[in-house]
């Protein structure tokens, strides 16, 4: 399989113990978007970000992407160039930030709403948590619709950050095998 997986996490990163950190150390095939400013991140950054490591990339990716850094990959998406979006294969959403819930606790991501809701021109998986505090589960199978993309309920797992100590998380690398098998290889 000639792809690399290109992991894009939430904000502040992820830590040692994410299922993110553990499928980077586990794929020698993937690499991590490094961003500048983990706790106050701006849309025009992190969307920078992406957009460099892909065309960086020397070759077609996968993209992993946790909580803000779902919009991120969305919102690239929206604005990326038609050479850019045929560099990704395809796109596993876990636990999507609702950037667009008025809360007052998601003040610093709401920088990054409006949620696009346009279909996603790749084959796309989004995870969703229905114990999610950062998105209902009703408002993940939406923003699944709109994308176009799969949904996969992985039960009561919160939002699957650090907190979750998913390890290296075996119900998800089946997920992402669910996802490969339609992805553009």
């Amino acid at each position: 399989m000639e792809i690399d997986f290109l992991a894009l996490p939430g904000r502040g990163n992820s830590g040692p113990d994410h299922w993110m950190s553990h499928w980077c150390r586990a794929f020698p095939n993937s690499s991590r978007v490094l961003q500048a400013e983990w706790d106050r991140p701006t849309p025009e950054d992190w969307i920078g970000r992406v957009d460099a490591a892909i065309a960086a990339a020397p070759r077609r990716v996968v993209l992993l992407a946790h909580s803000l850094a779902v919009a991120t990959a969305v919102k690239w998406a929206a604005i990326a160039s038609e050479s850019q979006l045929n560099k990704v294969a395809g796109a596993l959403l876990v636990a999507a930030t609702n950037v667009d819930d008025p809360d007052p606790s998601f003040d610093l991501v709401r920088p990054f709403a409006p949620m696009p809701l346009k279909r996603l021109p790749f084959p796309t998986l989004v995870v969703a948590s229905r114990t999610d505090p950062r998105v209902t589960f009703d408002q993940a199978t939406a923003f699944a619709a709109a994308w176009g993309a799969d949904l996969a309920d992985a039960g009561d797992l919160g939002h699957m950050g650090n907190e979750t100590r998913l390890g290296l998380w075996p119900a998800g690398l089946l997920m992402l095998g669910r996802l490969l098998e339609k992805a553009r290889l």
